[in-house]
Parts: structure tokens; sequence; C-alpha cells
């Protein structure tokens, strides 16, 4: 799944800086999470093509990047936008 994340946002958005980070394990027996993980992840992202949108949009964008994600493995996601 991290993989897949990176994978998606690198090709969409060109980020000068993305770092994808498994939290799963930091969830365990809470909501939405499985065994095996790949549940809940971070992404710290600074992308100019995110410039220009306010920080619903940046993660809307996001969000709608990674739909098919969410409906299979992806629980929750963190995103943090670095100046």
């Amino acid at each position: 799944m991290k993989k897949i994340i990176e994978q998606k946002i690198q090709n969409a958005f060109s980020p000068e800086i993305l770092k994808v980070i498994d939290e799963s394990d930091l969830h365990r027996g809470h909501g939405g999470w499985r065994e095996g993980g790949n549940t809940h992840f971070k992404v710290q992202i600074k992308a100019s093509m995110l410039d220009g949108k306010n920080r619903v949009g940046k993660h809307q964008a996001i969000m709608k990047l990674l739909a098919d994600e969410f409906n299979t493995t992806l629980h929750a996601l963190s995103i943090e936008f670095i100046s």
C-alpha cells in the first residue's frame, strides 16, 4: 500500500518532498485496523502543483486520487503539507 500511495502521489503531483509513513501499528485494535496493517498512513508533502488550493482543496485532491485504495485496504490518511 505504501508504494501504491507513493506512486500515485508522485505521478499526479510531482512533489518536491514526499514521505509516506505506515502508522498502522499505532492503531492496533482501533476502528479500521486489520491484521497485516496497510490501513493507516501519514503523508508529508510539498508539491507546487497543489499551490493555489486551500487546505481543504489539497486534501480533497489527494483523497480523490486514493479513492480506490480507500475502497479496499486503506482506512485513514493523515496529510501534512510542508511549506
